[in-house]
C-alpha cells in the first residue's frame, strides 16, 4: 500500500453516495491521467469536533456502506479513521487502510487493535509530538501485526491557534520509525479554535506547503478535497477545492521528476 508515492484524498466527513462518488470518480480520472496511486479517504465519524452540536458524519454502519460503495463502484482502495478499539475489526473488513487520528496517536489499546487486524495502518502524528516520539507508536502497531504502517505529518502546534510544518520532519520521521512519512497538506493549514468555536484555516497556503514537503522528501500526500468546501459539514475552511487538485498534483509530479533526475 505505502511502497510507492501515493495520494490519500477525499472529503473530511463522508456525505451521501452521490457526493462521495463524485469525488471518487474525479480521483479515478486523475489516477488514470497521471499514473499516481490514489486512496479514497472519508470519515464515518468525526468524534473530535469542537462543539457537541457539530455534524459528526453518518456513523459506523452507514459509513461502512458508503465506503464499500466507493470501493466497489470505482475500484479505489479506501481509508477511514477509527476512534475506539472495538471499531477496528469491523472497519478492517471493509477498508484497505485504518487511520489513527492525531489526537489518539498514543492510545495503546487503539493502536494495538488496529495492528491486530492485519490491515495497513496510517498513524497521524500528534500536533504536540516530536518526530522521534512516533517511533513508539509505530512499534505498537507493527508488533501487533499490521501489514504496513505509515506516519502522517500535519504540523506542530505553535502558540495558540496555529500550526507550523518543519520540513526536516519527514527525514526525522523516516529515520525514527522506518515507516513512510506522508504529508497532510490540508490539516497543516488549520487554525484551531479561531473560527467561533471551531477550527479555521488558511487554504491558500496548501499548494506552497505541499510543494515544499514533496521537495523535502515526503513519501506521499494526504489532502482533503471537496467540490464546494464552503458546503462541507466538516473542515471546509482548510480543504482544497476539488477543481484545484489536478494542477497541484501535476506540480508535485514535476518536482518528483526533477528530484529523480538530479539524483542520477
Amino acid at each position: 500500500m505505502f511502497e510507492t508515492f501515493r495520494l490519500i484524498a477525499g472529503p473530511c466527513s463522508l456525505e451521501d453516495d452521490e457526493l462521495n462518488l463524485e469525488i471518487a470518480r474525479r480521483l479515478v480520472a486523475l489516477a488514470e491521467e497521471t499514473g499516481l496511486a490514489i486512496v479514497f479517504k472519508g470519515s464515518f465519524d468525526k468524534a473530535n469536533r469542537s462543539r457537541i452540536s457539530s455534524p459528526r458524519g453518518p456513523g459506523l454502519d452507514a459509513g461502512l456502506e458508503r465506503l464499500a460503495a466507493v470501493r466497489s463502484t470505482t475500484g479505489l482502495p479506501v481509508l477511514t479513521d477509527i476512534h475506539e478499539p472495538h471499531q477496528a475489526a469491523p472497519v478492517a473488513e471493509v477498508v484497505d487502510v485504518l487511520q489513527i487520528p492525531a489526537f489518539l496517536c498514543r492510545q495503546t489499546d487503539l493502536l494495538v487493535a488496529a495492528g491486530r487486524t492485519g490491515c495497513a495502518v496510517n498513524v497521524k502524528k500528534g500536533q504536540w509530538m516530536a518526530p522521534e516520539e512516533m517511533g513508539a507508536a509505530v512499534q505498537k502497531v507493527r508488533e501487533s501485526g499490521a501489514s504496513e504502517v505509515a506516519i502522517t505529518e500535519r504540523g506542530t502546534i505553535h502558540g495558540y491557534g496555529d500550526l507550523v510544518v518543519d520540513m526536516r520532519s519527514f527525514a526525522r520521521l523516516q529515520a525514527a520509525t522506518g515507516a513512510p512519512a506522508i504529508f497532510d497538506g490540508t490539516h497543516a493549514v488549520q487554525r484551531p479554535g479561531l473560527a467561533a468555536g471551531s477550527s479555521g484555516g488558511d487554504p491558500e497556503h496548501i499548494p506552497a506547503l505541499v510543494r515544499a514537503a514533496v521537495a523535502a522528501g515526503c513519501d506521499g500526500l494526504f489532502l482533503e478535497t471537496h467540490p464546494e468546501p464552503a458546503r462541507a459539514p466538516s473542515d471546509g475552511t482548510n480543504m482544497l477545492p476539488l477543481d484545484q487538485l489536478p494542477a497541484l498534483i501535476h506540480e508535485v509530479l514535476a518536482i518528483r521528476a526533477a528530484l529523480a533526475s538530479s539524483a542520477t
